[in-house]
């Protein structure tokens, strides 16, 4: 087992961590970036500002001081996707040991570079061993040790049993997986659908036409993570239809709510600036636009949520748009297949 575990992100997801790996006993640092959130953390014995009414145990400490990390025997990132290149950039002035454990619980993917969370801190800490977190696990539930489940992947396969049973605590269950890539686009891709669920929602749209969004937000889901080399049964496990599942329908859901603002009419900008925390999907529509275009994927969904929130389509003109598509068979991809 690991003797000092590292949090980085002292967001509600992080802080969620920290509590849920405190079950362990050992110490577990969590690097706020605001020394203000760390100060709060410690004083108060909660983070009021990202995970209101969740006590931290007594073996959480919190620090925005990165050299204060220095020992841990595991990593554990969940950090914003647009912050994680800097942060990783922070993480590697510590010079950490080789072989260290580092696990990207972050779901996001890279703008031009088209890398995935754990690829940019990989490719930051080469020494270090990575893995990656991914399921449907709203942070609230998680700290709340209401049951949920998540899985947990590596190329290092001597290191999936030790980060099963270290995730695996009172009210939480990890599985295992090697398919690093299918789990790191499930967790990023679902967010741009959860989107356009809550725009939907905003609408007034109904039951039936959500189910059918989300059903088919599963198939590009799907279509698109297989071109960018995840397995396609990854993206039928907790990491995509379960991810998918919760965002697009919880009530808790950030990216789902952001959506739901859009559909009332709101600005993209007014809503971003009224938020403390992060909606991933609207920096990662960006990166999935652009890897779709790289690798000619009809992406429908995703296009017009990246021209809703990044070039200010009116969100019913893009829904005209998606209902006067061509009428085509549900299993193209299969029919395309035997046609040879």
């Amino acid at each position: 087992m690991f003797d000092r575990i590292a949090v980085i992100g002292g967001g509600s997801w992080g802080t969620a961590l920290a509590v849920l790996l405190a079950e362990h006993g050992v110490p577990v640092d969590v690097w706020a970036h605001s020394p203000e959130v760390a100060e709060g953390m410690n004083g108060k014995r909660s983070n009021e500002v990202y995970l209101p009414g969740i006590g931290l145990p007594a073996n959480v400490r919190a620090t925005s001081e990165m050299g204060g990390l220095r020992g841990a025997s595991l990593f554990v990132v969940a950090v914003p996707s647009k912050s994680m290149r800097g942060v990783a950039g922070q993480l590697a002035a510590l010079d950490l040991a080789n072989g260290v454990p580092v696990v990207s619980c972050t779901k996001g993917i890279e703008f031009d570079s088209g890398k995935l969370m754990g690829q940019v801190l990989g490719e930051c800490l080469p020494q270090c061993r990575m893995a990656v977190l991914s399921g449907p696990n709203l942070a609230q539930e998680v700290a709340r040790r209401i049951p949920a489940a998540s899985v947990v992947g590596s190329a290092h396969v001597d290191l999936l049993e030790p980060l099963q049973r270290v995730f695996s605590v009172k009210g939480f269950r990890a599985y295992t997986s090697d398919d690093v890539t299918g789990i790191q686009l499930g967790g990023a891709l679902k967010n741009i659908y959860a989107i356009a669920a809550g725009v939907s929602d905003g609408f007034g749209m109904g039951d039936n036409a959500k189910a059918a969004l989300v059903t088919r937000s599963l198939a590009e889901m799907t279509r698109l993570g297989v071109a960018l080399g995840g397995r396609k049964e990854t993206f039928f496990g907790l990491s995509g239809m379960g991810d998918l599942m919760v965002t697009c329908f919880s009530g808790k859901s950030r990216n789902r709510a952001f959506g739901e603002r859009v559909g009332r009419g709101e600005k993209v900008p007014d809503i971003v600036a009224s938020v403390r925390t992060v909606a991933e999907g609207v920096p990662t529509v960006r990166s999935a636009c652009q890897c779709a275009g790289r690798f000619g994927i009809d992406a429908p969904i995703t296009a017009e949520v990246f021209s809703v929130v990044h070039e200010g389509k009116p969100p019913m003109e893009s829904l005209s748009t998606l209902l006067g598509r061509p009428p085509k068979p549900e299993n193209e991809e299969k029919r395309a297949a035997a046609a040879g």
